[in-house]
């Protein structure tokens, strides 16, 4: 054991003396792609082509990126599933550790890389990642657990024909009272409907999925190749065969797979967009996408046995590679109950704990590095801003409960949390119900399925403001966000801002430091608020309005009784005698005259 042990320090020295500074310069421009074969649109790409670079480093490194915003919108990086410990600002989602870096000017992120894992890099503002902004980032271990002859990178992802924009401002529409999201044109495998692979007879690959959609989830098999799962999100697992399993927007997972020695049949590979949620199905849309694998240039394919985008995969039975029996008792404990409702603005909404997040004027972590002593205070982040305070290194136990019918990819921002429990329904705070995982999986990324609820569990131990929200981007544009503030006295005596942070509100036009409302103090008029549910009673007008409602409706019944129990040739008589009795009156009174 000490052998092993001290070869694996000794291993990992070599290999992190060895670290570097890996940079990227990416100019953010747009240009034009037509990856569907079906519509060329203007897409977000980098130094003018698309699809954006992966980006590969290795642990040890430091990874820069140079980023500089050619468009005519803002923009932001977020490095998905990045710890970021004691770099916060460098996370990315505006208005939680950002402002937005506006047009002609530029940001430099740079961080240490302390994990090894499959990852992902995308734009966290708005819905501009579906208009392409996103690529894989992935972190080379230096003595990798599990070994493979090959490692091939396999992204899917939906495709929209309109902007994000266009698309954003139909969903977030008093015309659409219901919430129907926009659902895409096309799915593409490795930005791509003509994506294809080799393989090598006898060759073990490494398959690192990703999935980088703003709305879909996809089903993945491989026709008679047995897949076993090695790592989810970053954190591995114990070797896990599995026939198929679904990828939630931005969850990721690598398998091996073994090649067959026989070369004769070619086979493909499964993406199948599940369905459920999409409101319509939009003319043309294929939603089983394939690739082959091919063995040989022929076109003998074996059978193929799609899973037309149905899984039986749980995620929840999955064992992580390091034990994780014997989790202390939570310290704390929050309740996050997820609803979709018609807010006073019109709109349909998603929230937790019936109150949809807006972004406020000034960073959190902006506020909680400038704001001193009230960075304690919840108050000062906005009455919007779903802030959950917790104490540094506390261990929490969060429950989301799903009242909505559909399945919800939520993703934590800075950790990775045990799923260690679920149940159905909404948890009413009986422990008793609860499905409780023996040895949980970790993992930044977690599907809650529809009308159930899962319980997660993770140690506080990273200061800073942390995002934690519902990965289908449109949701998340609604408001189905929090933001976990973690440790805010020891951010205060740990951190400060860079300046460049500061420097980039400023060229935005927007206040840099402060409160959410960017003043001091707790002065916070004019910060985003007042976009609540609909109350049920009524206000004065609203009960004069109702009044005179009901009035008008039963005068009009009144009159439908009235005209149904009346014999209209008896009214119509009666009429016409009292006419003759008016002109024969009349006649009179002139031949007096």
């Amino acid at each position: 054991m000490k052998t092993s042990l001290m070869s694996l320090v000794l291993g990992l020295g070599a290999g992190l003396s060895q670290a570097a500074i890996v940079t990227y310069n990416w100019n953010i421009t747009y240009t034009n792609a037509n990856p569907d074969g079906l519509f060329e649109r203007r897409v977000v790409g980098v130094n003018g082509q698309w699809p954006p670079p992966p980006m590969n480093v290795t642990i040890g490194d430091t990874l820069v990126i140079n980023a500089f915003n050619e468009l005519d919108v803002p923009t932001a990086l977020h490095a998905h599933g990045m710890f970021q410990n004691g770099t916060v600002w460098m996370d990315g989602p505006v208005g939680v550790t950002q402002c937005a870096i506006p047009p002609n000017h530029g940001l430099k992120y740079e961080f240490n890389i302390t994990q090894h894992g499959t990852y992902w890099i995308h734009s966290h503002y708005k819905g501009q990642y579906m208009d392409g902004l996103r690529a894989p980032l992935i972190l080379h271990n230096v003595n990798e657990t599990y070994a493979y002859d090959e490692d091939l990178t396999v992204t899917v992802a939906d495709w929209y024909h309109a902007q994000s924009d266009d698309n954003l401002n139909k969903f977030m529409n008093v015309y659409n009272p219901t919430g129907a999201e926009p659902v895409p044109q096309s799915g593409l495998i490795n930005n791509n409907v003509n994506t294809s692979f080799s393989f090598v007879p006898g060759k073990t690959y490494r398959l690192r999925f990703i999935n980088m959609s703003g709305f879909s989830t996809f089903i993945i098999n491989m026709d008679n190749h047995t897949m076993d799962i090695i790592e989810v999100d970053g954190v591995e697992s114990q070797r896990t065969t599995v026939n198929d399993f679904y990828l939630t927007a931005a969850q990721r997972i690598s398998v091996l797979v073994t090649a067959k020695n026989d070369t004769s049949t070619n086979y493909y590979l499964h993406a199948d967009m599940d369905t459920v949620m999409f409101d319509k199905m939009p003319e043309g849309l294929n939603p089983n996408i394939t690739a082959p694998i091919r063995y040989n240039q022929g076109n003998n394919f074996g059978p193929s046995a799609g899973t037309g985008g149905v899984s039986t995969f749980d995620d929840f039975a999955l064992v992580p590679y390091i034990n994780a029996t014997g989790l202390p008792n939570p310290d704390d404990h929050v309740n996050l109950t997820v609803s979709f409702e018609v807010t006073t603005d019109g709109f349909n909404r998603g929230m937790f704990n019936e109150l949809p997040y807006l972004m406020p004027k000034v960073p959190t972590i902006n506020t909680l590095l400038t704001i001193g002593n009230l960075s304690t205070n919840p108050d000062v982040y906005g009455p919007q801003s779903g802030t959950v305070m917790m104490d540094h290194l506390k261990f929490y136990e969060v429950v989301i409960s799903n009242t909505d019918g559909n399945s919800h990819p939520f993703h934590m921002h800075g950790h990775v949390f045990y799923m260690v429990g679920r149940g159905e329904g909404t948890w009413q705070g009986d422990s008793s119900v609860i499905e409780w995982a023996k040895n949980p999986m970790s993992r930044d990324t977690m599907m809650v399925e529809g009308e159930k609820f899962r319980v997660i569990r993770f140690r506080a131990d990273n200061i800073g403001a942390w995002f934690f929200h519902c990965h289908i981007d449109w949701h998340l544009e609604s408001g189905l966000a929090a933001t976990f503030i973690v440790g805010a006295d020891v951010a205060q005596q740990r951190m400060s801002l860079p300046q460049d942070f500061l420097d980039v509100c400023t060229a935005g036009g927007n206040p840099a430091t402060g409160n959410a409302a960017g003043k001091q103090g707790l002065d916070l008029s004019g910060v985003p608020s007042g976009v609540t549910l609909i109350p049920d009673g009524f206000t004065a007008k609203g009960k004069g309005a109702m009044a005179a409602c009901i009035l008008a409706a039963l005068i009009g019944m009144g009159t439908i009784v009235w005209y149904a129990f009346t014999d209209p040739e008896k009214e119509a008589r009666a009429i016409a005698e009292n006419l003759k009795n008016k002109e024969t009156t009349s006649v009179a009174s002139t031949s007096s005259d």
